[in-house]
């Protein structure tokens, strides 16, 4: 069977590569940054992945130079096109204008086969703030952007090609296309399925869990731990797996309720519910900084888990842990070697390191992506309105509800250097809010301020305007529209979780999900958290509508929702108690989907 490998330099989309080339029919394998290039004798085709570092800094990972010597053809993305010229002989330097975002790719050479059926101009994704200067000796550029001459590179003796955006997205409109020309230049029978994955996934987790060990998993009702606790359920019997809900205080409204009655309709009895949203709420007594949180909920889930085995007599030797870990979670919590942490997820807290240092924990999903979970769980025959459901963070609204001691962050616009100006060319208004939250910005964690942009906008100003304020103002990660408010200005207040600022935030998420429904938008509309802010105008509450489409959770675009239904959903929060609603119009890169 032929097989790529794909050469994981702690980008962000590096897992996401290999999830585009299964899809494309062809088995992917990922491998260290630093693999010796006699163990890749095998492969039909090397990928090298992106990364946060600069190839040019002191510690950025290496690559073992035999490897261009084996003549195998070789893609580089962003960070793996940058380290294969300046390996070769090329020179790679900051940029002058970083790019996040999508970009306009133009062809210059449509000959080449790496660009077979491409059109002239197709919208592309960037995310690097670093450029190839010199292309290596061989090379001729082959595709351009406005601000990178070196979007794409050839090397048509050797089959080395380079590319500075990200194919892999689905963002990248022909990035598919540009993927399957490779693997045609590769020369890849396309013999791979999911189906047959399938098989390799239930064998390794037999392989993995010890024949006198029971399974404890930990079912929040997403889909994620949904599919896992279906498919140990169908490997292992209800009898070796016990499933625990637990309602954190933190969950959508009637959320427990839901989870029950979906899962026992899928024959699942073997659930159990407990309450223990004092124990959370109690540990998160004064928290504000987003990963102290996500640390805090971690834990205190690994306690009430504990708590729950006692109450119900288990013997802690007789039990292995279960968790519905996908890939994006191994890599937004810097889970592999040159990765960042964009934020610490639920399930990559200590107290589970340390249970998988020793062997106690089972992942059955953790090489996977959402939209391959989803395709798994339709295979396991699991009720479409269970594998369908808005995706759901494992914190919960832990991270929707940003929390402040009261004292406004960052700078104003004139603190910013150059922002008044540019708003000016533009004919642009708005301010940089006095809050920070967290993106991903070239492989990197980003905490920095949001801005609102203010008046009226069509969706595609709306997108100019998000991507050139993020890409030229590093203190902005983030743009909002502001839909309505009342008036007055933005005031920062102390914030906290609290159980009345969830009973709050859950009946504006229960509008908002309603609003949905009402309107035909709940499957147009693949997520929209609802977040609510440290700031109040005219004492009133203040939120973010976070609507988004995506597939993988690792790209995602804003949804474009119609503007005279966005005014009924404001008219409808603001008789509810809302101050103001403002609306996400950042893609991600470089905001993430949750703003914590």
């Amino acid at each position: 069977m032929d097989k790529v490998a794909v050469l994981d330099f702690g980008g962000q989309y590096a897992h996401l590569i290999a999830n585009r080339v299964r899809r494309l029919g062809v088995y992917t394998e990922i491998q260290h940054s630093n693999v010796e290039a006699s163990a890749l004798k095998g492969y039909t085709g090397i990928i090298l992945s992106g990364g946060p570092s600069s190839v040019y800094k002191d510690g950025a990972p290496t690559i073992d130079a035999g490897i261009f010597e084996l003549g195998i053809p070789i893609l580089g993305i962003c960070y793996g096109h940058q380290i294969m010229n300046q390996s070769l002989g090329g020179k790679v330097q900051g940029s002058d204008v970083h790019e996040f975002g999508v970009a306009d790719l133009e062809v210059t050479a449509s000959t080449n086969p790496l660009l077979k059926d491409l059109p002239t101009l197709s919208p592309m994704w960037m995310s690097h703030g670093d450029k190839v200067a010199i292309v290596a000796p061989g090379f001729q550029s082959i595709a351009i952007t406005e601000d990178c001459d070196t979007a794409a590179v050839a090397n048509m003796d050797k089959n080395f090609y380079g590319i500075q955006f990200h194919p892999e997205v689905t963002h990248s409109k022909f990035g598919s296309k540009l993927m399957e020309n490779f693997l045609d230049i590769c020369g890849c029978a396309k013999d791979w399925s999911m189906k047959s994955y399938f098989k390799d996934i239930e064998a390794r987790i037999i392989a993995q869990t010890p024949t006198h060990k029971k399974i404890f998993l930990l079912v929040s009702g997403g889909v994620d731990s949904t599919v896992a606790f279906v498919m140990l359920n169908k490997i292992f019997g209800k009898d070796r797996v016990f499933g625990l809900h637990i309602d954190t205080g933190m969950m959508r409204m009637n959320e427990s309720a839901e989870v029950v009655k979906f899962l026992h309709k899928a024959d699942m009895e073997n659930l159990k519910v407990v309450d223990d949203s004092d124990l959370f709420l109690d540990a998160l007594k004064g928290k504000i900084e987003p990963e102290d949180k996500r640390h805090t909920i971690g834990e205190t889930f690994l306690r009430s888990k504990e708590i729950e085995s006692e109450n119900l007599g288990f013997d802690p030797k007789e039990w292995i842990l279960a968790q519905g870990t996908i890939y994006p979670d191994t890599i937004e919590s810097g889970g592999t070697d040159n990765a960042d942490t964009i934020k610490t997820h639920h399930n990559r807290v200590q107290g589970i390191l340390d249970l998988m240092a020793e062997g106690l924990i089972l992942e059955p999903l953790a090489e996977l992506y959402k939209d391959e979970v989803r395709e798994l769980g339709e295979e396991l025959g699991i009720p479409r309105e269970l594998v369908w459901r808005h995706p759901f963070p494992g914190p919960g609204l832990g991270v929707r509800l940003l929390c402040s001691n009261g004292e406004p962050v960052g700078k104003s616009n004139s603190e910013i250097p150059g922002l008044e100006a540019y708003l000016g060319e533009q004919n642009w208004q708005g301010l940089a809010l006095p809050i920070q939250s967290v993106g991903v910005q070239g492989d990197a964690r980003s905490y920095a301020q949001p801005f609102v942009l203010q008046g009226k906008h069509s969706w595609k100003e709306c997108e100019k305007a998000s991507t050139t304020i993020t890409n030229r103002f590093r203190d902005l990660n983030r743009v909002v529209l502001e839909i309505g408010t009342l008036t007055g200005e933005y005031q920062v207040i102390p914030h906290y979780c609290e159980r009345e600022r969830f009973d709050l935030l859950r009946k504006m998420d229960s509008l908002c999900t309603d609003f949905l429904y009402e309107h035909d938008l709940y499957d147009a509309v693949w997520q929209m958290p609802v977040v609510l802010l440290p700031l109040t105008v005219q004492d009133k509450p203040v939120l973010v509508l976070r609507p988004v489409n995506s597939s993988e959770a690792m790209t995602a675009n804003f949804c474009e929702i119609d503007p005279n239904l966005l005014e009924q959903l404001w008219q409808t929060l603001k008789e509810a108690g809302a101050g103001g609603v403002l609306y996400d119009i950042t893609h991600k890169p470089p905001g993430t989907i949750e703003w914590e």
